[in-house]
């Protein structure tokens, strides 16, 4: 089982052709500003929209994009609650 913490969803697609089982990322801050039903209007990251928030697969890695608390370049967030998440492994 491999994990790769990476800071941006962008390498996605490299994690998955070289083994990873999980991937966890930040960066995109969601979106920062949604429209309703938390639709990112930008990324700010080289990924499919699907990736920018939450739980996401590909090709059967299983990943996660935090949200996370803080914002860029604007200081405000719309329709993207902040979040801090916590993760926990158990061995099946």
């Amino acid at each position: 089982f491999k994990i790769a913490l990476i800071h941006s969803p962008e390498l996605y697609d490299l994690a998955e052709e070289n083994g990873f089982s999980l991937y966890l990322a930040g960066h995109t801050h969601g979106g920062q500003i949604c429209l309703p039903g938390g639709i990112p209007v930008t990324l700010d990251a080289r990924c499919p929209r699907y990736m920018g928030a939450g739980a996401w697969t590909y090709n059967g890695m299983q990943g996660y994009t935090s949200a996370g608390i803080g914002t860029s370049i604007v200081n405000v967030r719309l329709n993207c609650p902040p979040e801090v998440t916590l993760h926990r492994f158990r061995a099946v």
